[in-house]
């Protein structure tokens, strides 16, 4: 991609709108060759962005979703344990002697999704999404530290293996806890804002295309009243979809609110965000 402009046109081209912030912040990451740190709220497409990035660049996508507890054996790489007895058994049946340098080799690596992305050998680099990141332990982020600023992973018994190509590294955060500062440093940045209706509206006819234009104005417009009051889970773009989805499903062209309350639960996850919503249902109907 040559320019921001060039990012924007060819993310278009897969259905993903960028804003020209977020375009900047692509391009840099692509050209500077830096991981990318995205932010926001959920339901925004942070995770979107990462796979449309690699459709667009018509190039692989490897995903690691992160949680608590998440390992370096299932982030980074395994042991085949059970290979390697296998062989130890088939060399004690020939009456071989062997080493753990003949166990620990390349050929008895599991790789995993950070591993496969630093050695992957196509044409060009992978796009690999470190999804969530906020979700993993802080000890998880001290493991990334090597491969976010060198593209390198270290195998205390084989040494460390840096990617021919560097993947294209992108990680989403919701910052349900504060990420560490050495973590930031090693990333491009970029804050991914709720879209105003307008560009919302764009998003959501680009998703699905068989819902009708008032139908995605109006719901798009509600949406951004709900999101004002003081809900537990403010429903995003994921969640708009979803409902444009399921109104377009049932053969709705404009919204009304007996609509509103039959689809609730595509855009209220909890019974008191219900309440508010079906509240600001009845709220306009009196206006």
């Amino acid at each position: 991609m040559n320019n921001p402009d060039d990012v924007v046109q060819r993310l278009d081209a897969v259905d993903y709108l960028v804003d020209d912030g977020l375009a900047m912040a692509v391009f840099l990451a692509l050209r500077l060759g830096k991981p990318l740190l995205l932010e926001g709220e959920p339901g925004v497409g942070k995770t979107a962005a990462a796979k449309a990035l690699a459709q667009a660049l018509d190039t692989p996508f490897i995903r690691l979703q992160c949680y608590e507890g998440l390992t370096a054996g299932e982030a980074l790489y395994e042991w085949n344990y059970q290979r390697q007895l296998l062989h130890i058994r088939l060399a004690e049946a020939q009456g071989s002697t062997i080493s753990d340098a003949d166990l620990f080799t390349a050929a008895f690596l599991q790789e995993r999704p950070i591993l496969r992305a630093v050695r992957h050998a196509g044409p060009t680099p992978p796009v690999l999404l470190i999804d969530e990141i906020d979700r993993a332990d802080d000890e998880f982020e001290a493991l990334l530290f090597e491969f976010l600023g060198e593209a390198a992973i270290t195998i205390p018994e084989l040494g460390t293996f840096a990617a021919t190509r560097p993947p294209i590294v992108v990680l989403t955060s919701n910052r349900s806890r504060d990420l560490h500062d050495a973590l930031r440093r090693r990333c491009l940045y970029h804050w991914i804002e709720f879209p105003a209706a307008d560009r919302a509206a764009a998003i959501v006819r680009r998703a699905v295309p068989g819902a009708s234009a008032p139908l995605i104005r109006d719901a798009t417009e509600f949406i951004g009243r709900v999101r004002r009051l003081d809900l537990d889970k403010a429903p995003g773009l994921a969640e708009t979809i979803d409902w444009v989805s399921a109104l377009a499903a049932l053969g709705v062209t404009e919204l009304a609110d007996a609509n509103v309350l039959r689809t609730i639960g595509t855009i209220a996850k909890t019974p008191d965000d219900r309440d508010l919503v079906a509240g600001a249902v009845h709220q306009e109907t009196r206006s």
